[in-house]
């Protein structure tokens, strides 16, 4: 018997005519004779709602309970969907993280999976069983319970079709992965497959429709990862390796709202400067996503990068002693910026895709704050004011 992993998001999970649904289409493809490895989120928003009444206690929760907090709510997910399962006729059987064997390493809430032990979901199969996964989680080497970030379950799926070695299918509450988010471009149109390459930059670049982790995972493994809706009967998008090589010149356009531009004045032209400087923001856990830096005048030269809105306060605490070191830099923080990017495999094989981007920017009379490329990326930072329409611009213009 073949074995499948698939994964139903909080939407599909958001209540319990939902979860009935999700149960009812576990049990079809069991009876088309597979065995079942499910992975859940946590129901509808009751995350968001664990996140309010943690900050209701204590306006600073310690990461560590903040963890053993919002685990909770993959375990109330396991444990319905078991029960529905198993009114419908079905045995099932739901595990947590921790006790399906999914370790993890680094920091509170931002953990990652360092391996998975197979046996009990293995045990359970062979005695017919339907096993349901609560995602988002694992357990560190000091047995702590640890969450993987938002989207974590996701990554839980890959990992789990990666040790069974098996296929996984992401179901969500969208009919699968579009070029453009249709909430920004309702004319945006649906993939049929994409490359891990482009699926990974996308993801990283602000599409929310799955997680940077997961796609990583799958692309390391070379396990297809097909996203679809757990709603509508309709086909969904293939993530895999096995792509068209006459890919077209852009594949799709992200749009990440909460990233804030960090300007830097006057700095030393110093190697050891700019490498003190990327090494506290490291130390401080801050993720730099763009970095640009101005050739020198005068043994100066001025930095730019952004970072995630969310590690604001962890800023805070670096810029002050790099200014107390280096006297007379002077520093702008700009958040009313948004990146956006455009992603395409086409890049590698055809010339003219910059020229034709920034032609469409420049047609919006907006200013470029910041740009970075990849071979198959570029990455703009624009003023928020300008998202809407430089959206539209260059989604009209490579027919997205």
């Amino acid at each position: 018997m073949n074995t499948i992993v698939q994964k139903y998001g909080g939407t599909s999970m958001g209540t319990i005519a939902r979860i009935q649904n999700v149960a009812k289409r576990i049990i079809a493809k069991k009876e088309q004779g597979n065995r079942m490895v499910v992975v859940v989120s946590a129901m509808g928003k009751s995350t968001d709602h664990l996140v309010e009444m943690a900050y209701a206690v204590n306006e600073k929760p310690p990461k560590r309970e903040m963890d053993m907090l919002l685990a909770t709510g993959e375990q109330v997910s396991i444990s319905m969907l078991s029960m529905a399962l198993d009114e419908m006729g079905y045995k099932a059987i739901s595990f947590t993280g921790p006790q399906v064997g999914i370790k993890t390493e680094g920091l509170h809430g931002r953990a990652r999976i360092m391996d998975v032990d197979k046996t009990k979901i293995v045990e359970a199969l062979d005695e017919d069983k339907i096993v349901i996964v609560a995602g988002f989680q694992g357990v560190n080497e000091n047995d702590d319970i640890t969450t993987l970030g938002r989207g974590g379950s996701d990554t839980s799926a890959v990992a789990l079709s990666v040790v069974l070695g098996c296929p996984c299918e992401i179901y969500t509450d969208v009919d699968g992965i579009y070029g453009v988010d249709p909430r920004l471009y309702p004319p945006a149109k649906k993939l049929d497959v994409v490359s891990y390459d482009e699926m990974l930059e996308m993801a990283s670049l602000g599409a929310g429709v799955m997680n940077p982790r997961a796609i990583e995972l799958g692309r390391k493994y070379n396990a297809d990862i097909l996203v679809a809706s757990s709603i509508n009967k309709v086909p969904g998008t293939l993530i895999t390796s096995n792509i068209d090589q006459q890919a077209k010149d852009i594949t799709g356009l992200a749009v990440y709202d909460d990233e804030m531009m960090v300007s830097i004045k006057d700095v030393p032209y110093r190697s050891d400067v700019a490498a003190q400087l990327f090494a506290d923001l490291a130390e401080a856990g801050i993720n730099v996503d763009m970095i640009s830096q101005t050739k020198p005048i005068n043994d100066k030269m001025h930095i730019s990068f952004s970072l995630s809105t969310e590690d604001r306060d962890l800023l805070g605490k670096v810029l002050p002693a790099f200014q107390a070191e280096y006297e007379g830099t002077e520093v702008t923080i700009r958040d009313d910026t948004v990146k956006l990017s455009v992603v395409g495999s086409g890049m590698k094989l055809h010339s003219g895709v910059a020229s034709r981007f920034f032609a469409l920017l420049c047609e919006q009379q907006f200013p470029i704050l910041m740009v970075t490329t990849s071979d198959i990326r570029i990455s703009c930072m624009i003023p928020k004011e300008a998202k809407e329409r430089v959206v539209m611009a260059v989604a009209d213009g490579f027919e997205l």
